[in-house]
């Protein structure tokens, strides 16, 4: 068995760690992937990662401690993308389908990060029953919905016609609350790519993607 490896697609690093702890968080995310959270112990880290046993707990006392690093190592290293992506956004002001493209390819490269997928998606369960873990994905989530929402062009009018309920709404509410509906739809479609033949997941994802995105965000 050979340690998990550190090296991302698209050259974005994880949070800053020391080297051992991001070795064992590194494991830990990869034992996850394969055994899903039942199989998250001290002994199963330390042998993915290749180290003496008893090297997780030194770091890691307990397993709750183990979930919420891992759980903070996997929002930071989601958060680390976003953020580049709002740099990349932010280049490229005024210009549309630029930007949708740029989304669009971020979570295309997520997709070769199966790993990473399984991962959160077992830790998004898991926070659902715990508040701590959910804060930590809740954060990430939010920064993700505000890049969402710099992406999608505003509407001309109300929703529900003048008069309606959302005539009262700012369109600022109005942005993000479709962002937050785009950022859900994703995760989906993400989940949905996985369990489809390796050959057919990318052309799944970008079509759904796109689908996804125009009827959301356009009138």
């Amino acid at each position: 068995m050979s340690p998990a490896t550190t090296t991302r697609p698209g050259g974005v690093a994880p949070p800053e760690l020391s080297p051992r702890r991001r070795r064992l968080l590194d494991a830990a995310l990869h034992v996850v992937a394969d055994q899903g959270l039942r199989g998250l112990t001290h002994r199963a880290v330390d042998r993915q990662a290749e180290l003496p046993e008893g090297s997780c707990s030194a770091y890691l006392r307990t397993r709750q401690a183990l979930q919420g690093a891992l759980t903070e190592y996997v929002a930071g290293t989601l958060a680390a993308d976003v953020d580049r992506l709002a740099q990349e956004i932010g280049a490229c002001t005024g210009d549309e389908n630029r930007a949708v493209e740029l989304a669009i390819a971020l979570f295309d490269r997520w997709l070769d990060e199966r790993e990473l997928l399984l991962a959160k998606l077992e830790l998004s369960l898991e926070a659902s029953r715990n508040p701590e873990l959910a804060a930590v994905l809740g954060a990430w989530r939010g920064r993700l919905v505000e890049v969402i929402a710099q992406v999608i062009p505003p509407r001309d009018g109300p929703v529900d016609g003048a008069g309606g309920p959302e005539a009262a709404r700012s369109a600022a509410e109005q942005s993000t609350e479709r962002a937050e509906a785009l950022a859900a739809s994703f995760d989906g479609i993400l989940l949905a790519a996985l369990l489809k033949p390796a050959r057919e997941r990318r052309d799944f994802l970008s079509r759904s993607l796109a689908l996804t995105m125009r009827a959301l965000t356009r009138d």
